[in-house]
């Protein structure tokens, strides 16, 4: 680390490239010091020297400690370093092999180390497909309009004159808790004319909890306002096409 700043950070770099893990205690503390203080330094002044800027004194104090920490584990440094014959030799070595037309070139499929966000494991998603479906225990998906407990066999009869009529079906959000999960649902029109749900919030209900009424999935906007529940918006919303029924 002798001759001057250059000298130096050239040291610093290569240090900085190994494994961590293999580095003394020391090293990595005045590495990580000197790492700060780089931070500090640009924040305020950007690409200025370090001899300049309010950061000058605490620059020198930091080489000399950098300068003592590394002599103090030279052996340790040095014995890590790979000989600059043997660096060399090896491209010889690799120069000669793509000569001689047996090189192969490394896969460019290969992602580099600072592209890769993060580790995990690959799963097919037909089988993550097949145990939602089994977990599933809903026979059939569908918007209510009126059902004859809640609002009577007259307001069930008026829906009549569009049975087996398709009617766009919109889906805006997710809803669910521990216990539920729906779609809110809006309705389009037949012939012009809106089609409405008795239901104060039309839904189609996708999942309850065992012994959980697929009624009750219903109650999740009141659930989400008290913090029971969570409501995540499909935006743009998704448009399927329905057809009116009878159950």
């Amino acid at each position: 680390v002798e001759g001057g700043r250059p000298q130096y950070m050239t040291t610093l770099i290569f240090i900085l490239l190994l494994s961590r893990a293999c580095l003394p205690d020391p090293v990595k503390a005045v590495l990580e010091e000197g790492l700060n203080l780089y931070k500090l330094h640009t924040k305020r002044h950007g690409r200025m020297e370090s001899t300049k800027g309010s950061y000058a004194n605490d620059w020198v104090k930091w080489e000399k400690q950098l300068r003592e920490t590394l002599l103090r584990n030279s052996e340790y440094l040095s014995s890590i370093q790979v000989p600059f014959g043997s660096a060399v030799n090896s491209v010889l070595e690799q120069l000669k092999t793509i000569i001689k037309g047996d090189y192969i070139a490394p896969s460019t499929e290969k992602k580099r180390l600072g592209a890769i966000v993060f580790a995990g494991v690959s799963l097919p998603i037909a089988e993550i497909r097949r145990i939602l479906n089994d977990v599933n225990t809903l026979k059939m998906a569908h918007v209510t309009l009126a059902h004859k407990r809640s609002h009577g066999v007259i307001a069930v009869a008026n829906y009549g004159q569009f049975v087996n009529r398709k009617v766009d079906v919109k889906l805006t959000a997710l809803l669910f808790s521990d216990n539920l999960a729906a779609f809110e649902a809006c309705l389009g029109s037949v012939d012009g004319e809106k089609i409405n749900s008795k239901n104060e919030w039309p839904h189609v209900t996708l999942w309850t909890a065992s012994g959980v009424a697929a009624k009750e999935a219903s109650t999740l906007p009141r659930l989400v306002l008290e913090g029971k529940a969570c409501r995540i918006e499909i935006d743009p919303p998704v448009v399927i096409d329905g057809e009116v029924e009878f159950f």
